[in-house]
């Protein structure tokens, strides 16, 4: 993909995650501050502003979505996508905008794992061994572990089943 496609394809992701967490936002709002009857003056300047910051975060997670889509062979598929728990609460919580830092996405050719938007491995079905501890899920690449993840009830149970449909051991 050339670099200005490849500009033009995450600046679409980028308006379209924008527009849908900014009109989501909107109409939240606009509909409980027009059930308490306040002035038309305070609905709209306060719709505007949760416009801005809404349709900042969600141009800043599509744009996350824009490169993980990228970042797909042809004809891959998308099955799943789950977030990797971490093993202790967190003193603070990632920024709305940021989105979870791990996420594990189940595709048809195999497994990626993601911090954000960056890809951190990828995987095809046929090299993987996927067992199930539980809510964790332990991968081996190759004999070696690739990694274990905690992930969110029946997660790890329905990645497996994945795992033996395309054939991973």
């Amino acid at each position: 993909m050339g670099e200005s496609r490849r500009r033009e394809h995450l600046r679409r992701a980028m308006l379209s995650g924008a527009v849908g967490g900014a009109s989501a936002a909107v109409v939240e709002v606009v509909a409980t501050l027009s059930e308490a009857s306040l002035p038309w003056w305070a609905v709209v300047g306060t719709g505007l502003l949760v416009a801005v910051l809404a349709g900042w975060s969600g141009a800043q997670l599509g744009r996350i979505a824009g490169v993980r889509k990228e970042a797909l062979e042809p004809g891959e598929r998308v099955i799943g996508t789950y977030v990797v728990l971490p093993p202790f609460k967190e003193h603070t919580p990632p920024d709305p905008h940021e989105g979870p830092q791990y996420e594990l996405l189940v595709t048809t050719r195999g497994l990626h794992l993601w911090e954000r938007s960056a890809l951190l491995w990828r995987y095809p079905w046929t090299e993987l061994r996927v067992l199930t501890d539980g809510p964790r899920l332990r991968i081996y690449h190759e004999g070696r572990e690739a990694g274990t993840m905690l992930l969110r009830a029946g997660a790890a149970q329905e990645t497996r089943l994945i795992a033996a449909r395309y054939a991973a051991a």
